[in-house]
C-alpha cells in the first residue's frame, strides 16, 4: 500500500460535504501485470440521469517542504498512469488530480505546468485544507 498524502482525509470530507460516496479508499487497480493504487474512488447517483457518476481522486499535497517541480512530476507519471488503466478496466471513472487551493494559484499557474496540465488533459479538483471543501473542478 502507498504512503497516504497528508491532505487525504481532507479532500475525502470535501468529496463527502459535495455528496459523493466513498467506494474505495484506496482504489485498487491491476493491469498488464502492475498493481497500482489510485487514493479514493468514489460514487454519486445522478437522479435526473439514473446513472451513477463514478471518479478516482489522486491526492496530492505539494507541501512547501518539497520541491513543487518534483512533486508535479511524480503526480503528472501517476495521472498519466492511473488514466490508463481505468480507461482498460474501468473505462466509465473519470481520474482527477486534487490539489490544494494554494498549489493551483502559484504553481499551476506558471507556463510550464499550466501547458503540461492541458497538453495531457489533467482533471482536477482544487480543495482548500482550511475548510475541507472543493473549491473548484477543473475538466
Amino acid at each position: 500500500m502507498s504512503a497516504r498524502d497528508v491532505f487525504h482525509e481532507v479532500v475525502k470530507t470535501a468529496l463527502q460535504k459535495e455528496g459523493w460516496h466513498i467506494t474505495h479508499d484506496p482504489f485498487p487497480i491491476s493491469v498488464g501485470g502492475v498493481d497500482m493504487s489510485i487514493d479514493l474512488g468514489a460514487e454519486r447517483l445522478i437522479a435526473a440521469e439514473r446513472q451513477g457518476e463514478k471518479i478516482a481522486v489522486e491526492v496530492k499535497s505539494f507541501l512547501a517542504k518539497s520541491s513543487a517541480i518534483s512533486e508535479f512530476h511524480r503526480a503528472l507519471g501517476q495521472f498519466i498512469n492511473y488514466r490508463a488503466a481505468l480507461k482498460q478496466k474501468e473505462p466509465d471513472r473519470i481520474l482527477y488530480l486534487a490539489v490544494p487551493l494554494i498549489t493551483y494559484e502559484e504553481f499551476f499557474q506558471l507556463d510550464f505546468p499550466k501547458a503540461r496540465v492541458e497538453e495531457n488533459q489533467v482533471n482536477m479538483i482544487v480543495y482548500d485544507a482550511a475548510i475541507e471543501g472543493i473549491v473548484e473542478w477543473k475538466n
